[in-house]
């Protein structure tokens, strides 16, 4: 198969989807495998790199799609590409169309076979979403501490405090992977942590697990609004896999908050789970709106992009080089978990949840 890494032209973004050693996979399997110009840089590595690994470097993104059969991105495609797609081409990569009614509707129209990164389930697990949400709920409490200070319009308060001080309180929304990752960090910051989900069993793992600066409560909207006030930092990670984020605090809500306080959302790719969220970016991080502090970055992991294109690629690898291998016709019987990661197929959606938040009607019949 002969398979096209673009170079990410969204805004800010510095990863790549495949690193040279995944390249080097894919063309011991006998693939042909083509790479944008420049498309690692941002990650640190440069087209000798892939050169000597097998790729074929090309200058023209036209070309790099006009050539492809199957396309690997990080980010979903954004409008300057839409064109770029052929009729049926085969698309692998992050997705989150439940926010993006247009392009649904794009590769609908395009007959794109569009597989998604953050839908494939696998016994409730989400192992190729799971790598960047450890990255980003590591980076939601950093940025969380980072613009609580003053000059970042927050209140000034060091979230792990000082010697007779008070330290900051750190609320999680949700407690997988990232609500996880962003309670390790907060709570080796100092700050004093409590995760809040509607699990009962990831609850009391959590409880075993965590430092002793990490309680875990019950989510419930009075849970939250009973504690929302004595909050310095709320970090919102909320995923139901493929569907909008709900949305756990609202516009009123915001009153309850100290000022200054900070909220990220890491669940903006789903929409975000803060009714006053919207999407920012690296070069523009925040907002701020009833004197609370909103970071709501849509790809927060280009922040670290080696270590997240690396993160990537080890968990992509074994997909990406059975969808070449068996192709989309064949992939199913192949690998049965890959249905979970369908999003359309020839003009067919076949998520129900980004059916539902645009109304278009979706079929559970693959193929």
């Amino acid at each position: 198969m002969k398979i096209g890494i673009p170079k990410e032209i969204k805004k800010d973004e510095f990863r790549v989807s495949v690193t040279p050693s995944g390249v080097q996979a894919l063309v011991k399997d006998g693939h042909d495998v083509y790479v944008q110009s420049s498309a690692g840089s941002g990650s640190g590595f440069d087209d000798i790199e892939y050169i000597e690994h097998g790729a074929n470097i090309l200058t023209s993104v036209g070309e790099l799609f006009n050539l492809s059969d199957l396309i690997i991105k990080v980010k979903e495609p954004i409008e300057e590409e839409y064109e770029l797609f052929k009729e049926k081409q085969i698309l692998f990569t992050y997705l989150h169309l439940a926010a993006d009614k247009k392009l649904t509707q794009v590769l609908l129209q395009k007959k794109i076979r569009a597989f998604a990164y953050e839908t494939l389930n696998i016994n409730s697990k989400l192992p190729l979403l799971e790598p960047m949400s450890e990255v980003a709920g590591k980076m939601a409490s950093l940025m969380g501490a980072v613009h609580l200070g003053k000059y970042k319009g927050g209140s000034g308060l060091l979230a792990g405090g000082a010697v007779g001080t008070s330290r900051a309180k750190v609320m999680i929304l949700g407690g997988g992977v990232a609500g996880k990752a962003a309670a390790e960090i907060a709570s080796g910051l100092g700050a004093d942590v409590v995760i809040f989900d509607i699990n009962l069993e990831r609850l009391h793992y959590l409880n075993d697990v965590m430092d002793s600066n990490v309680s875990t409560m019950f989510s419930s909207a009075s849970n939250i609004k009973n504690i929302l006030p004595e909050c310095d930092i709320v970090i919102g990670t909320i995923l139901i896999p493929g569907a909008k984020a709900t949305k756990l605090i609202t516009n009123d809500m915001l009153k309850l908050m100290k000022k200054g306080s900070v909220l990220v959302d890491v669940s903006i790719d789903q929409g975000g789970c803060f009714e006053s969220s919207h999407a920012t970016t690296h070069s523009n991080p925040t907002f701020i709106k009833e004197d609370i502090v909103h970071y709501c970055v849509a790809n927060m992991p280009a922040t670290y992009p080696k270590t997240s294109t690396q993160a990537l690629t080890n968990a992509t690898i074994h997909y990406i080089q059975a969808l070449a291998k068996f192709g989309s016709e064949n992939i199913f019987e192949a690998m049965p978990e890959m249905v979970s990661s369908l999003n359309t197929y020839n003009g067919i959606l076949y998520n129900k949840a980004v059916g539902d938040a645009h109304n278009i009607e979706s079929s559970v019949k693959i193929l």
